[in-house]
């Protein structure tokens, strides 16, 4: 079935590009809506990770300080082809917008394409689609994700292994962290060897992955997990079964860093058994998702440039605008913070 979605989304991708210089939801309001309010849906990739369950949890507060009526959050249970018949569901609802999460940046398209032809806005939260029409993605700079990381990695590992577990490479987010700490290492760290899991945001695959890559490479000094909230578990689980793990400060520690900014990340900074995290912004993007969709359905237009709520709109490719958001790295030094949504849980 996801072969079949992925197909289709391709198809509907060649389209995308030609109707996007036609015109977008950006260049006309919604059948209704407006600034008033009105029906919204949004969507989560999957309820299994803090982080996500945390910005399922903002989406309807953040909708009513909008003004808007948000139905509740569907789950895609990370399925490319569930997320496909979930936009089509919330569009048959009568919906006037949609904050959606792409699984897959591919296959997303035909979904979007869908919300086009009824005229409902779009705004993409934390993963950027690969074409179609989508009035604003709100999103963190993920490539700097990877780079925060290989920095907070190479500052305390000179020399040696250490692995990336990366998240799925059908996401551009995935793609994005991966490739950028790969770079990073290469030139600022090249003493340092880089090794890879792909994960595919899945626990399961994380520590299965995990234990092979450790029996063979006890020598490990390093791990970058791509998703705190999915991996942090089960590689300190993988750890402490191989004997490997340590506190900081420890000289057998192994140095662990992180993205999501949860609140068991959190913890974990405070106890010396993670060294770093890089915050995504799950209240922010839940905000922003919905102050942009608003703005859309309203029938406003956007272009690059700096927002009134400090953070820069850039175009990444053709017709797609990102809000990119500010994603602070997070080390003992400022792990208590009252401004890091993950102190607020």
């Amino acid at each position: 079935m996801r072969t079949k979605v992925i197909r289709l989304a391709a198809a509907v991708a060649v389209c995308g590009v030609v109707l996007g210089a036609c015109g977008s939801t950006k260049d006309k309001p919604a059948s209704s809506g407006g600034a008033a309010g009105g029906r919204v849906g949004a969507t989560v990739p999957l309820l299994t990770s803090p982080f996500w369950q945390a910005y399922h949890n903002y989406v309807p507060q953040m909708a009513k300080e909008q003004g808007l009526d948000a139905l509740p959050t569907v789950n895609a249970d990370n399925d490319a082809a569930k997320l496909i018949t979930d936009i089509g569901t919330l569009l048959n609802q009568g919906i006037k917008g949609l904050v959606v999460t792409p699984v897959d940046s591919a296959a997303v398209v035909a979904g979007l394409k869908q919300a086009e032809n009824k005229g409902v806005p779009v705004v993409a939260v934390d993963v950027a689609p690969e074409s179609g029409t989508v009035a604003m993605v709100v999103r963190a700079d993920n490539k700097a994700y990877g780079t925060k990381a290989c920095d907070e990695i190479g500052k305390r590992v000179k020399s040696g292994k250490v692995v990336q577990v990366m998240g799925d490479l059908a996401s551009v987010n995935g793609r994005d962290r991966s490739a950028a700490f790969r770079e990073c290492m290469k030139q600022k760290y090249p003493a340092v060897k880089v090794l890879e899991i792909a994960a595919e945001w899945k626990a399961d695959k994380a520590s299965s992955g995990l234990d092979s890559l450790l029996t063979a490479n006890p020598d490990i000094k390093g791990a970058y997990m791509q998703a705190g909230g999915i991996y942090l578990a089960p590689t300190e689980q993988a750890l402490k079964r191989k004997n490997l793990l340590f506190p900081a400060g420890d000289p057998r520690h192994v140095v662990l860093v992180s993205n999501d900014g949860i609140p068991q990340e959190l913890a974990a900074i405070r106890s010396g058994e993670l060294d770093a995290t890089v915050s995504q912004p799950a209240d922010a993007y839940a905000k922003y998702g919905m102050y942009w969709l608003k703005k859309a359905m309203a029938g406003e237009t956007f272009k690059p440039g700096p927002t009134d709520h400090g953070s820069q709109i850039v175009e990444v490719s053709p017709g797609i605008l990102e809000d990119q958001l500010p994603a602070p790295v997070v080390t003992k030094a400022n792990v208590d913070d009252k401004a890091l949504w993950g102190n607020h849980l």
